[in-house]
């Protein structure tokens, strides 16, 4: 009879444990969706030219959180549009993000008004800040069209050389 008793009340210590550790287990989960469901946004300007790089983090009313350039990032002037350098800015600018507690961004791109595309260092630096862990949630190109305008130098055929 003995045997039987400590068996039940061995049984019985085991269920407690295992209520214990599907309650902790319970509230792990609520603690992360808790986590995830706190979405804070921000917006990610790029500017790329094929002299520069200019990277600009704001929160969704527009006050600025961060903001890096091709020359913050290499003291070689040269260098300074490339795509290599626009990855280290777009490193930077996601520090900057995770400080404040942003995780999701929608990111605009622009470039020189007139120009056919933007630089070099666009594409890097958007493909940067996803690897690095923010979310993109949209990316639009913001760059200004001409429409008409002054008439351009050179004549009707255009500048001999």
């Amino acid at each position: 009879m003995q045997a039987v008793e400590e068996k039940s009340e061995q049984a019985e210590k085991l269920e407690k444990k295992i209520e214990e550790r599907m309650e902790q287990s319970e509230m792990a989960e609520k603690e992360k969706s808790e986590r995830s469901e706190r979405n804070i946004m921000g917006i990610v300007y790029i500017y790329a030219t094929y002299n520069n790089t200019i990277i600009h983090l704001t929160d969704m009313a527009g006050n600025t959180i961060s903001q890096v350039s091709g020359g913050k990032v290499t003291k070689h002037s040269r260098l300074k549009a490339t795509p290599t350098v626009a990855m280290f800015g777009a490193k930077r600018i996601v520090e900057a993000a995770r400080d404040i507690g942003i995780n999701s961004v929608f990111v605009r791109i622009r470039s020189k008004a007139g120009s056919t595309a933007p630089g070099p260092g666009a594409n890097a630096a958007v493909k940067s800040l996803s690897r690095e862990g923010l979310k993109i949630i949209n990316i639009l190109d913001t760059t200004s069209v001409p429409r008409g305008g002054p008439k351009p130098k050179g004549g009707k055929r255009g500048r001999r050389v």
